[in-house]
């Protein structure tokens, strides 16, 4: 394996631990739990974006990062039918374990705020104009 291709990844686990900290702390958490939620949220908001919109988000997210967003992915389903906000959520607490200090809401608007920080903005604006109104308002707070 190249130099090149270690320091690439060297980079994205470096830069995983720093969203995964700044997430932690936002949540009151550790990192391993932080990972839940940022997981959990993720899936929920991939899942109801077309698979454009998916693939243009995934290519800002470090690359660690990605593979998680892309984790069990069947962009065939997408965007899925299920569009409330109820479903939503319950799609981000599927994914996090009985023992988190957060709940599935709470882990959305951290992981939207997140998001909205280290993505362009113009991205920000494509996602959220590509979800139901109720989901959108999420990233609000």
């Amino acid at each position: 394996m190249s130099t090149a291709t270690i320091s690439t990844f060297e980079k994205s686990i470096q830069k995983t631990n720093l969203w995964l900290e700044e997430l932690a702390q936002e949540l009151g958490t550790d990192p391993q739990q932080a990972c839940q939620g940022l997981r959990g949220a993720l899936h929920a908001l991939r899942d109801r974006l077309t698979v454009e919109e998916a693939c243009d988000l995934g290519s800002q997210l470090p690359l660690l990062v990605r593979g998680l967003y892309y984790e069990n992915w069947n962009p065939a389903h997408n965007p899925t039918a299920e569009r409330d906000l109820r479903s939503f959520l319950h799609r981000v607490e599927g994914e996090l374990n009985n023992a988190t200090p957060f709940a599935p809401e709470e882990a959305a608007r951290a992981v939207f705020r997140l998001l909205s920080r280290h993505c362009s903005e113009g991205q920000i604006h494509h996602v959220r104009s590509n979800l139901p109104r109720e989901i959108a308002s999420l990233w609000n707070a």
